[in-house]
C-alpha cells in the first residue's frame, strides 16, 4: 500500500489550464487549415468554370467565324442580309448570312443548286446567329431555316455574356476594352456594304464571395475575338 501511494505521487498528467491551452491552440490551427481549403477550394471552382465557359466561346466563336467567312459564296453579293443583321438595345448583335453552297453539288436537286430555300437540301444556307436570354444567362444560339420546314434552332454556347459584330469595308486594327473592341482603324458600315467583320463574344464572370473572405475573388470579363474577311471581298490592302 506504502509503495502504490508512493508512485501515484510520482505520476505526472496535464492541468486543466494545459489542456485549455492547447485546444485552444488545436482549433485556432484547424481554423487556418480550413480557410485556407475553403480558400483554395473557391479558386478551383472559378477556375473551372472560366475554363467551361471559355472553352463553350471559344467553340461557338470558330463555327461562326467559319460560316460567316463562307457568306456570299456562289452569289453576287457578300451573303450579308442587312435588314436581319442589327444591334439591339442592349448592344448584342444579331447576324443572318447565306451562301449557295450546293451550287457544284449534283447530288442535290437543281432548284438546290441554282437558288437558297429548298427544305432538308439547303441546310447550312441560311443561318442566322443571337443571344438568346434566359434567367441566368444567355445562350448563343444558330438558326438554320431550311433544314425543316420550321428551321432548327441550336444552341452552341451556354454561358455568353456578349455578341458583338462590327463591320467594315476594309481590314481593321483595334483596342479592345470591357466587353467589346474599341479604337477601330476606320470607320464602320453597313452590313449589306460590309467586307471584313469583326466578332467580339464576352464571357463575364461573378463575383465569388464577399470582398476580404478566404477565396474572394472578383468580377471578371473575357473577350474573345475573331477576324473574318468575307468570300466575295475584294480588300485593296490586307
Amino acid at each position: 500500500m506504502n509503495q502504490q501511494s508512493k508512485f501515484s505521487r510520482h505520476e505526472k498528467g496535464f492541468s486543466l489550464l494545459e489542456l485549455i491551452i492547447s485546444m485552444a491552440v488545436t482549433i485556432v490551427i484547424a481554423g487556418a487549415a480550413c480557410t485556407l481549403l475553403a480558400g483554395s477550394m473557391a479558386q478551383r471552382a472559378r477556375s473551372n468554370d472560366k475554363t467551361d465557359a471559355l472553352a463553350d466561346a471559344q467553340r461557338a466563336l470558330n463555327i461562326m467565324s467559319r460560316e460567316i467567312a463562307n457568306a456570299g459564296f456562289n452569289l453576287d453579293d457578300n451573303g450579308l442580309v442587312a435588314a436581319d443583321s442589327v444591334t439591339d438595345a442592349n448592344g448584342n448583335s444579331t447576324i443572318r448570312i447565306r451562301a449557295n453552297l450546293n451550287k457544284f453539288d449534283s447530288s442535290v436537286s437543281s432548284a438546290a443548286q441554282t437558288s437558297i430555300g429548298v427544305v432538308g437540301e439547303d441546310a447550312g444556307e441560311d443561318v442566322e446567329y443571337f443571344l438568346y436570354p434566359t434567367a441566368n444567362t444567355n445562350l448563343l444560339a444558330r438558326y438554320d431555316r431550311y433544314t425543316t420546314v420550321t428551321g432548327t434552332s441550336t444552341v452552341l454556347a451556354n454561358r455568353l455574356d456578349g455578341l458583338h459584330l462590327h463591320y467594315f469595308a476594309q481590314k481593321v486594327t483595334y483596342s479592345t476594352s470591357g466587353c467589346d473592341i474599341t479604337g477601330a482603324s476606320s470607320p464602320e458600315v453597313d452590313p449589306g456594304s460590309a467586307h471584313y467583320v469583326v466578332i467580339a463574344v464576352c464571357v463575364s464572370l461573378p463575383a465569388l464571395g464577399a470582398p476580404g473572405s478566404p477565396g474572394y475573388q472578383p468580377a471578371a470579363n473575357v473577350l474573345l475575338a475573331s477576324d473574318v474577311t468575307l468570300r466575295n471581298a475584294n480588300l485593296l490592302a490586307y
